[in-house]
């Protein structure tokens, strides 16, 4: 099937489409097995095409953006990767209000704001994801979140239809939104920021940068925070206090640096990720009654 629908997608679309492509080339964490199908559209009419031949072959996909929030079993994924890459990449400024395409890094939007001098978007310098992934999951940093600066969403539904959606039609909540709900792609989103001094913005942007640089493992293979902040107390709190600090299985490690990451330290498999997720699931809930829940999205896998 999966050669038949490479031929069948070559006909109508000019972007990347490849067989067998290991996903550990496109994660963060640096593992992850082939999928099947893996395909980058370079327009919002090529990917309109590839969804509409995908679920006409009834074939199962997923969407990704950067990779920074995924962990791919080591088996793949029995389907086909839709890539949201940076041919989708785009920065409108006018005034106060920015528009910008869903494969816009979050890092290059808030540089592009800085220098105009809007305020706003310093909580979102140093996310490394793409602009869709981060609307998706209402990303967060620096008691800041994608809710707080955006005005409305552009995201194609489940018949291919192009939806706007305002801020309170998003639904946004911790770590989720109506995209979730509704299986929606993210094509593009408009913010709203304040004017602001340019060099207090860039000052705020590098004492952030300085903050994450100290107390995050950005130097290691992650995906960010692996646990949601549960509704008592804090995941990586919970997470030391449980004694998990510099746990190790495999190549994976419970970071010594920051306990809310769990970093690969060589050539660490999903498989010892995840069972080193699992460890401290399993030790948090016996110690405090608290179940954490994944925060990074688990691919061909179940947790």
């Amino acid at each position: 099937m999966k050669y038949k629908l490479k031929e069948l997608l070559q006909k109508e679309i000019n972007g990347l489409i490849l067989i067998d492509e290991k996903m550990d080339n496109h994660t963060y964490f640096k593992t992850g097995g082939p999928t099947e199908l893996f395909i980058e559209p370079e327009s919002l009419k090529e990917l309109k095409v590839s969804l509409k031949i995908l679920k006409e072959n009834k074939y199962p996909y997923y969407i990704i953006g950067n990779g920074t929030n995924i962990l791919v079993s080591d088996d793949g994924y029995k389907g086909a990767v839709v890539k949201i890459g940076n041919k989708l990449n785009s920065i409108s400024i006018k005034g106060n209000i920015v528009e910008t395409g869903a494969g816009t890094l979050l890092s290059s939007l808030s540089k592009a704001a800085c220098k105009e001098g809007l305020r706003g978007l310093e909580f979102a310098s140093g996310i490394p994801g793409f602009v869709g992934g981060a609307v998706a999951m209402n990303a967060g940093a620096y008691h800041g979140e994608m809710k707080d600066i955006i005005d409305y969403v552009v995201c194609l539904d489940q018949k291919n239809n192009v939806k706007t959606y305002t801020n309170k039609e998003m639904n946004f909540r911790y770590r989720n939104s109506i995209v979730k709900d509704e299986d929606l792609i993210v094509l593009k989103m408009g913010i709203l920021l304040e004017r602001g001094d340019t060099n207090e913005i860039k000052d705020k942007i590098s004492l952030l940068t300085r903050l994450r640089k100290e107390k995050q493992p950005i130097e290691m293979p992650s995906a960010g925070s692996t646990f949601k902040r549960p509704s008592e107390g804090f995941a990586a709190k919970l997470i030391e206090d449980s004694g998990l600090k510099g746990l190790r299985y495999g190549d994976a490690m419970v970071s010594d640096k920051h306990s809310g990451f769990i970093v690969n330290c060589g050539k660490a498999k999903t498989s010892e990720i995840l069972s080193l997720m699992r460890i401290v699931r399993e030790r948090v809930q016996e110690k405090y009654s608290i179940e954490l829940e994944p925060e990074v999205k688990i691919i061909g896998e179940e947790f």
